[in-house]
């Protein structure tokens, strides 16, 4: 949570008993605890809205292919250079591009080019 271990939150604590005051302490533990509440409804009504609009289709995929650590760099390199050569056609001949035309006259000059 935060990078914040367990005696750290004890140390926020007591400080946060002390700088409140004893007397305060119970209303904002009660603003604390209903900020939780709202939130928690507000992500349970996120997800749901969520599972409605994508409907049933994300059942249909399956996670476990997706999952990023099955892929190993040595596996894929491996099946890579087993894998049988395409065998291909003779390549085609060379195809030499059109020699370039001089130009004549002056180059163009474009008065608003900036």
């Amino acid at each position: 949570m935060f990078g914040i271990n367990g005696a750290e939150f004890v140390v926020l604590l007591i400080v946060a008993v002390v700088v409140i005051g004893p007397e305060r302490l119970p209303r904002y533990a009660e603003q604390l605890g209903s900020f939780v509440r709202s939130a928690r409804g507000y992500l349970k009504d996120a997800k749901a809205r969520v599972d409605a609009e994508i409907g049933d289709e994300i059942g249909d995929v399956d996670w476990s292919k997706l999952d990023p650590r099955q892929y190993d760099p040595r596996r894929i390199v491996r099946e890579a250079l087993l894998d049988d050569e395409p065998e291909f056609a003779s390549p085609p001949p060379p195809v030499r591009p059109p020699a370039p035309t001089p130009l004549r006259g002056p180059a163009p000059f474009d008065d608003e080019a900036t």
